[in-house]
């Protein structure tokens, strides 16, 4: 099968004006901080949220998210980890923040990812359209469970260095604490076995 140029063209940007309402973020939140975003969306438009606490602390964020209206749609307290999918049922600026204020002393680096799918206004929807459509939706899918795995790699790896480090340095207290014993048994057994000369 053959493909000109003029063929692929409208194929990728299609593909392009898909992905490109695909954002990825990563960001470190401080100490007692919080830090939010928002998305516009028209009725009917959907978004998908998906988040997860890479580095810091209990790893775990609270999150909300709410309507132009201020309405809360979405929470979680106390979580590593989230996915959220709504559908707005007005038009307006809809706000999600992710907080760090309940902790005293760790910076947390959280990772998320959002995706807006706009309502097609068409009746009748292009097939190729509908295909890159899906197509798009299962590559948001694949990102978002890949930078799921990636943080969870992170925190093992994390886990797994402060635990070698712990092991290297009790290690080293007992080998220390075993060369201590060691020299003042020989110092001991040597003075007792010494023989006293009186004159």
């Amino acid at each position: 099968m053959k493909f000109s140029n003029q063929a692929a063209a409208p194929f990728l940007f299609t593909i392009l004006l898909c992905l490109g309402s695909v954002s990825a973020l990563t960001l470190a939140i401080e100490p007692h901080k919080k830090e939010c975003f928002f998305e516009y969306m028209n009725h009917d438009d959907s978004m998908s949220i998906t988040y997860q606490v890479a580095h810091g602390g209990d790893y775990d964020i609270d999150f909300w998210l709410t309507s132009p209206q201020d309405t809360i749609m979405a929470t979680d307290s106390h979580h590593d980890q989230g996915a959220y999918t709504i559908t707005a049922k007005e038009t307006g600026k809809y706000t999600f923040c992710f907080s760090n204020e309940k902790t005293s002393q760790s910076t947390k680096v959280i990772s998320f990812n959002t995706r807006v799918h706009e309502k097609s206004t068409a009746v009748q929807t292009d097939p190729l359209k509908h295909e890159i459509e899906e197509l798009a939706d299962s590559i948001f899918a694949i990102k978002s469970a890949q930078e799921y795995i990636v943080a969870r790699e992170r925190r093992h790896r994390d886990t797994v260095e402060s635990t070698n480090a712990r092991v290297k340095w009790w290690s080293i207290a007992q080998l220390g604490l075993l060369i201590t014993v060691c020299f003042l048994q020989i110092h001991y057994l040597k003075h007792f076995f010494q023989t006293k000369r009186t004159v």
